[in-house]
């Protein structure tokens, strides 16, 4: 039997990105990268209790909160 040999040709193109382009696509990557991460950890933040919020460090949670005036109400019902 004939011995054959396979061999994989990798050939690399003549034209490179310039580096600014491949910079700014760089950054744009790790931009992401970091949405996603951020994202991902205030998912898993707001899932946890306020004792668990206590344990890691975070004083309460990030949710937004509603802050009422005094004289709010009392306003709202006499345009009423």
């Amino acid at each position: 039997m004939a011995h054959t040999q396979a061999r994989a040709e990798t050939r690399t193109s003549k034209r490179q990105l310039p580096g600014v382009t491949s910079k700014s696509v760089a950054t744009a990557v790790a931009a992401f990268i970091g949405w996603r991460r951020t994202i991902a950890a205030r998912r898993a933040i707001k899932d946890l209790t306020p004792d668990q919020l206590k344990d890691i460090g975070c004083p309460e949670s990030p949710a937004p909160k509603f802050i009422v005036r005094v004289g709010l109400m009392t306003d709202l019902m006499s345009m009423r």
